[in-house]
Order: C-alpha cells, then structure tokens, then sequence
C-alpha cells in the first residue's frame, strides 16, 4: 500500500490521466444506449408502463424463442427500419439482443431517432431464459 501511495505521488499527471480516460470510459458506457434493466424489471415494466421490447436479434433466433410481444427488427436492419418504431416513441422501449452485446449501439441509433426512454435487457434475452421467464416461439 506504501508503494503505491509512493508511486501516485511520484506520477501524478500519469495517474490523472488514467483517472480521467476511467471516467470517461464509464461515462461512455453509462450513455451509451440506455440504462439497464433486469429481467424483473422488464417485466414490471411492461406491466406497470406498458413498456415495449424491441428485440434485435436476427429473425431466425426470434423465431426460436422470444420475450412475449417482443418485437423484431434484426441489429444490422435497426438503421434503415427504425422508422417502423416510431409509433413506440411515447413508451418505454428495452432493447434486447442474444447476450447485451448489441442492445446498447442499438440503444444508440433509437435515441439518435427520438426515442427518449430507452433502456437495455441486461444479459439480453439469455439472461431472460436464466431467470426462467416465459418465451414464445414463432
């Protein structure tokens, strides 16, 4: 412990540095498409504010199972469709892909469209089938 308080005082521009790209870093990732909810609160969401799933997952992985009333416009797709979206811009909108890795850039492109509360599914939709909540298939 003395050797680091030893170290930051010896390179304190350096530890600046680091400490500002950290912050800058999780601001970026707390922006970056909205907040994250969990599985319950997604479901407390759709119940309680009518909230909406947008489910960007291709159509294949749809089909084999999805979180009810989801709806699908496939990530590489979100761009040139997001204006099929437009009539949920008054909702909440949680976005949800495999695993979360797509729901925050997708997050991204609603926002830049004028989607004002959107949120991601943390752990994506397999997050939702370890949690054993319901999907449906087709």
């Amino acid at each position: 412990m003395e050797q680091l308080f030893e170290f930051i005082g010896n390179h304190p521009f350096l530890v600046g540095a680091f400490l500002l790209t950290f912050a800058l870093f999780v601001r970026n990732e707390v922006v970056r498409g909205g907040r994250v909810v969990t599985p319950q609160e997604l479901v407390n969401l759709v119940n309680r504010d009518g909230a909406v799933v947008i489910d960007v997952r291709d159509a294949k992985e749809f089909a084999q199972g999805h979180i009810v009333d989801a709806v699908n416009v496939p990530h590489a797709a979100l761009g040139t469709r997001v204006g099929e979206l437009d009539k949920y811009k008054s909702k909440p909108v949680v976005v949800a892909c495999k695993m979360g890795q797509h729901a925050g850039p997708a997050g991204t492109v609603l926002r830049k469209a004028g989607f004002e509360n959107v949120a991601r599914l943390k752990g994506g939709v397999t997050g939702w089938l370890n949690d054993n909540l319901p999907v449906v298939k087709g």
